[in-house]
Formats: structure tokens, sequence, C-alpha cells
């Protein structure tokens, strides 16, 4: 029988920069469409004025990574304890390996290595200085992504699976999450299993993959992408990895890795903060194991609160409900300029 840790982590880009920015809401200020009324600091509610400080946010997007790379620190103990056979990973691709040329709800990559690039970025270099060039190399795990798409398959589930990149040899939002899981930079020595799960949906072509500003119109229907697999199918999925893995010869850690609500995301709030109420909604529904909250959810509900990428913790919510875990440790990191809010959690074996 096989024995399973959940985790719950994020892996929001910007944040291997050197200088982490709050620039989703940088990028709102500056959008002509949205109200002068909002960009007025005279109107923020005080947790907002106080993050903006006088340096434009920059010394709370800071504090704000400190407390996320302290929490990294606690999940990868927990990762080294559990000494997994394979990382099982749910991330969104956003337009990187799957494009134009195919877009699968979900997609188990059974891949045996894994090959990419420490980050760079534009007018600064990443966090780590590392330069150019930097190659990571990770372990696959082809053996358990067959039996996964297998056990899938035969649970009812038209699973997609690759044997090879498409386009990208790793989204980012698994590069990154084994980059923020290895921060210290000792190594990351454990196989990788990635799902991609589709979370934009209809706006993964219409944007590819990019933060976009305001539009004045929404676009019409037939413009628009078909859209992404339902919260519900995505638990459900969840709930049937654990089952397949529980059954397994591994030791598997089963890993959600998104922040929750995007402010970039979040229309209702002019993309310029995200929907905070919701999360910590969501957040008490996570600390108590009750998916009560979660399954009333529709897609639509979870996109208009900006949290697409919560896609992906539907499936560890599935996993820990059917496996009746708990989470040992639960920590909701807000922040009302660093775009979006994150969780950390911990579901011990």
């Amino acid at each position: 029988m096989g024995e399973i840790l959940g985790l719950g982590i994020t892996h929001q880009p910007t944040m291997a920069a050197k200088e982490f920015r709050p620039v989703a809401f940088w990028r709102a200020l500056d959008d002509p469409l949205v109200p002068a009324h909002l960009k007025d600091e005279s109107t923020w509610p005080d947790r907002l004025r106080a993050a903006w400080g006088t340096d434009r946010g920059l010394t709370a997007c800071e504090a704000h990574r400190q407390a996320i790379v302290a929490e990294f620190a606690v999940v990868r103990r927990a990762l080294d304890a559990f000494k997994p056979d394979v990382v099982v990973i749910w991330g969104d691709d956003q337009y990187e390996n799957f494009k134009s040329d195919i877009i699968p709800a979900f997609c188990v990559m059974a891949v045996d290595e894994f090959s990419f690039e420490v980050p760079q970025f534009r007018d600064q270099p990443n966090v780590w200085g590392e330069p150019p060039g930097t190659k990571v190399q990770v372990k696959g795990h082809k053996a358990a992504g067959k039996y996964l798409a297998s056990a899938l398959l035969r649970d009812g589930f038209d699973i997609a699976y690759a044997y090879q990149k498409l386009h990208d040899d790793l989204a980012i939002a698994f590069s990154r999450s084994v980059l923020y899981l290895d921060w210290q930079r000792t190594g990351f020595p454990y196989a990788l299993l990635p799902i991609s799960v589709n979370c934009y949906g209809s706006h993964v072509t219409v944007d590819h993959g990019l933060p976009q500003m305001l539009s004045p119109e929404p676009l019409p229907a037939e413009a628009l992408d078909p859209p992404a697999p339902s919260p519900q199918r995505c638990y459900a999925l969840g709930a049937a990895t654990a089952r397949a893995f529980r059954d397994s010869p591994w030791r598997v850690a089963l890993v959600a890795s998104s922040s929750w609500s995007h402010a970039f995301l979040t229309e209702k709030n002019y993309k310029m903060l995200p929907d905070l109420d919701a999360d910590r909604a969501m957040f008490e529904s996570l600390k108590q194991a009750d998916f009560t909250h979660w399954r009333a959810k529709s897609l639509d509900d979870i996109e208009a609160s900006g949290q697409h990428e919560m896609l992906n913790w539907y499936c560890l919510a599935g996993a820990m409900n059917e496996l009746q875990r708990r989470p040992e440790r639960a920590v909701l990191l807000e922040s009302s300029v660093a775009n979006s809010n994150k969780v950390m959690a911990i579901y011990p074996q």
C-alpha cells in the first residue's frame, strides 16, 4: 500500500526576482479604465495604505516574500522527513506546453527527466544571483505517470498523458515550485510527476498566459476558448488520484501549487486587489476539512473571485477528503499589493 503526504504551496513567478515588485498593482494604477477615485490613496482601506507605505509597496512585498520563504522551509522539512519516491504536483499550464495545437483539461506528464533554466528578468537578476543559462535538472517518474494515467482511465477520467514536452521543458507552475522548495539551492533529489490543469480555460489562448489590463467591452462568447474543467471535476480527479496512489507501491507527495485569488484576474476589483473575503472563507473551510463550501462553488464563482488557479487546490482537496485527512498546518498569507494571497498547507501521512 502506498503512503501519501499532502502539501499546498505557491509558485508566484515574480517572487524569483531580486526585487519583488507589486507589478500587478502598479499596472492597475496605470490603467486608464480604472476609475480615478480608486487610484486616490485617501479612499484606500488602512491595510492597503500601510502596505503601499512610502516606497510604492516594495517593503510590503519583501516582507510577504520572507513570510512565504519561511513557510517553504517548513514544507521542505516535511517533504524531506517523508522521503517521497515521487512528488506529484497539480499546476496550471499558462500557454506554455499546451498552446493552440492541443489544450487538454488535464495532462499527466510521464517524462523521465526535466530540465529548465533558472529565471531571468528584463532589468534585474534573479533572487539567487544565478547567471543566465543556469540549468536545473530534475528526475521524472515515467512509471508512476503511466500507472496514474492507467488508473484514472479505468476510473472513468479521459485523462491526457505525455511522454515528452511539446513546447517548454516545464511550465512555470512546476519549475517555480521546484525552485521554491529548494530556495536554499541545496538540491531537489525527488522525482517529479507534473499534472497540468487548464486553469485559464476560456482565456488560455486569448491572453496567451499574460496578465491583461481592463477591457472597455467584454469579449464576445465566440472569441473565447472552451472553459476550464469545473471545480467539481478537479475535486473528483484529486480523489481518484489519491485512490490510485493509495494502492500503489510508492511513497507519494501530492502537491497543489498556486496562489489563491489573483488581483490581475479579479475584474470586479478592477484588477487592483485580490478577493480577500473569498479567500478567507475558502481558507476557513480548508482548516476545518469541510469542503462543502468549496464543492458548492461554480466555475463562474471561482473566476469572479480571481481564483482560477485554485482548481489545482481543488485536486488536493479532493485527494485529502478521500483520505479523510485534516491539515496539520495551514497558513493564509495575505497581501494587498503582491497580486495574490497565498496558502501553505501540510497534511501528514
